[in-house]
């Protein structure tokens, strides 16, 4: 198909990372090698970091988190746990350092991003109960941590978009941690793969359906997807906090993301959506471009508002 992708992003598509996830290992060792190779990012605020390693889930490996803390802070400050995307096979803590970065500084809040374990070796509901171990610990932490115990929140982009969603629906179902904000980055949720961007976009930059199959093919491990699994799949989405979601144009996850806000507000949660034309999956990566910097802005900003109440 031919995009019209925003003219600022267009001459950089056909010098975009392809991620093939039909084989794993090369990609996850081209990823450690693009993250390897690229230079220092400039530092982003004044922030105290650190690598921490806290309780698994019941029986499960313990879980590794890094701590974003703005520095300098008084008083407690708002929590985010931060999700990192990579279609529950590939990603970590380190690919999206920048992002959670981005969040503690501009949402002056503590960011405490999971590092959590990856499909297929570890599927459903392996990530998502490390996110909601997270989670849990962040909530039982707030005094050692500088948090206001009512001020929590999830978040997360892509696969961890719709982690974050699961993570709320966790929460609210298991009587866990009560939060005041999802933040939902171009999510992940529906396993399905029949909406009109899911069908249209198989040739999209980064992100296409054929990679969509493959990722839900390793998360759910051959089981079939209940509404923590995929999350769009959930019939009552009541009780949830705000949300704060965005999609790219020209993305096959595009219309799943419009349709969990849209049922959402539905729902009577307060919810906000942003829709940017002409991005795609990933096109923040080009970060120079006025619509991946108003991207950013408003995500911080949209944090920000709901965290601060």
């Amino acid at each position: 198909m031919t995009y019209r992708f925003d003219a600022e992003l267009a001459p950089w598509v056909s010098m975009m990372p392809q991620l093939d996830l039909t084989d794993l290992t090369a990609a996850r060792q081209e990823l450690a090698e693009l993250l390897a190779a690229a230079p220092p990012a400039p530092p982003i605020g004044d922030l105290t970091v650190q690598d921490r390693t806290i309780p698994g889930p019941d029986g499960a490996p313990d879980v590794a988190v890094r701590v974003y803390t703005p520095r300098g802070a008084t008083g407690v400050l708002p929590g985010l746990l931060y999700i990192h995307g990579g279609g529950f096979v590939v990603g970590s803590v380190e690919q999206e350092d920048g992002t959670a970065r981005a969040i503690a500084d501009g949402a002056n809040a503590v960011v405490v991003s999971v590092e959590y374990r990856l499909a297929p070796e570890h599927p459903h509901p392996a990530p998502l109960e490390d996110c909601y171990a997270a989670l849990t610990w962040l909530a039982k932490n707030t005094a050692e941590l500088g948090v206001e115990p009512t001020r929590l929140a999830v978040g997360g982009t892509s696969a961890g978009g719709g982690l974050a969603a699961a993570t709320a629906l966790l929460a609210r179902d298991r009587g866990g941690p009560e939060l005041c904000l999802q933040y939902l980055g171009i999510p992940e949720l529906d396993d399905r793969l029949t909406t009109p961007s899911m069908t249209a976009y198989s040739d999209t930059p980064i992100w296409h359906r054929p990679n969509a199959e493959l990722s839900w093919q390793a998360y759910l491990g051959g089981a079939d997807a209940d509404g923590y699994a995929a999350p769009a799949r959930m019939a009552d989405l009541s009780g949830l906090p705000p949300a704060y979601v965005n999609v790219c144009q020209f993305d096959p996850l595009r219309d799943e993301g419009i349709e969990y806000a849209q049922r959402l507000a539905q729902t009577g949660i307060p919810t906000e959506l942003h829709l940017y034309p002409g991005t795609f999956h990933g096109s923040s990566l080009i970060a120079d471009a006025a619509v991946s910097a108003r991207m950013g802005a408003d995500t911080v900003a949209g944090i920000r508002a709901l965290l601060h109440g």
